[in-house]
């Protein structure tokens, strides 16, 4: 039983979460699930099994967890995992592995996936503010996620201190 619903993994899951430049529809995103999900059920770390969960979201995002007091990963494992990603990059023409990106919802809630110039660029016209949703790959926890910390607004986000600016008075 390696992999597990993701409703059903603790706050203390590890995660990773990886964004696709474009949306991801159809029988592509039928194609990823199934070669996500093959992978973790048969995904090991020092040969014991890695219980596991992941998750599609919004056509953009695959967030996947590992239960790590219920069974640790290690780096042959996380390798092997982004091994599978690859494979799924190169199968579909997608791109899940572009840590440059920075995504955020448009002001009709789509999430967008821009380069950091172009987000900049955003920013300095006022196309981004407090209030603009983004999205922190980075966050290391299920918990995390379901805290808010993953889609939160821009003021306070770690894009907000990498892409500063001189706040209005």
């Amino acid at each position: 039983m390696p992999i597990v619903p993701f409703a059903t993994v603790p706050d203390s899951a590890r995660v990773w979460i990886q964004g696709a430049a474009q949306p991801v529809l159809g029988a592509d995103a039928e194609r990823l699930v199934v070669h996500v999900e093959s992978f973790l059920r048969s995904w090991t770390a020092h040969g014991e099994p890695v219980v596991s969960a992941f998750d599609w979201r919004y056509d953009r995002f695959l967030i996947i967890a590992a239960d790590e007091e219920a069974t640790g990963v290690s780096g042959c494992s996380i390798d092997a995992l982004f091994r599978i990603l690859k494979e799924v990059e190169d199968e579909l023409g997608v791109t899940l592995l572009d840590n440059s990106l920075v995504f955020y919802r448009d002001p009709s809630a789509a999430v967008q996936a821009l380069a950091r110039p172009e987000f900049r660029r955003l920013i300095e016209a006022g196309d981004i503010d407090d209030r603009t949703i983004v999205f922190d790959n980075t966050v290391g926890t299920v918990g995390a996620i379901r805290a808010g910390e993953w889609e939160r607004p821009f003021r306070g986000s770690w894009q907000e201190r990498a892409f500063r600016r001189p706040r209005r008075v």
